[in-house]
């Protein structure tokens, strides 16, 4: 099985109650999972700064190192991350080590993202490697979600 947009949809269905179970624990509400090239979940994971006590454990960070752990390898060679929001500079470092194929991303994040609204560190092309990123898929669910946690901490 290729990887499709019904495919992107339902892993984004995941990754955003991955966010919310996040905020219910007083965490920015991101979730991330990442797809084999076959589109299959292979690991899932959600911001965990404050419950972790660690500035990396962004959910994009801990998805990929369950996914490395999972594979036993530190490149995940055409695999996808699918996230509700658009990954910090860390974040697609990471990503861009990995060597993921593609990102997918829900929200765009206009203060720190680095997938490109703000900076575009995934496709830099004088970067080693580049990496594809489809943007927009359940972005009106990840706002709101972001939307919602924020008004509640204010």
């Amino acid at each position: 099985m290729s990887i499709t947009e019904e495919c992107y949809g339902r892993a984004m269905s995941r990754a955003l109650e991955l966010a919310r179970a996040a905020a219910e624990d007083a965490e920015v509400p991101v979730g991330a999972v990442v797809l084999d090239p076959g589109g299959r979940v292979i690991a899932e994971a959600a911001n965990a700064r404050e419950t972790e006590h660690d500035p990396t454990a962004h959910a994009e960070v801990r998805a990929l190192r369950a996914a490395g752990a999972r594979l036993a390898d530190s490149h995940l060679d055409g695999c996808t991350l699918v996230v509700t929001l658009e990954p910090c500079t860390m974040c697609a470092g990471a990503i861009q080590l990995a060597r993921l194929q593609r990102v997918v991303l829900g929200a765009w994040e206009p203060k720190t993202g680095a997938c490109g609204s703000v900076r575009d560190v995934l496709r830099d092309p004088r970067a080693n490697h580049q990496v594809e990123v489809v943007a927009g898929v359940g972005a009106s669910e990840s706002e709101a979600l972001l939307r919602e946690f924020f008004a509640r901490r204010r």
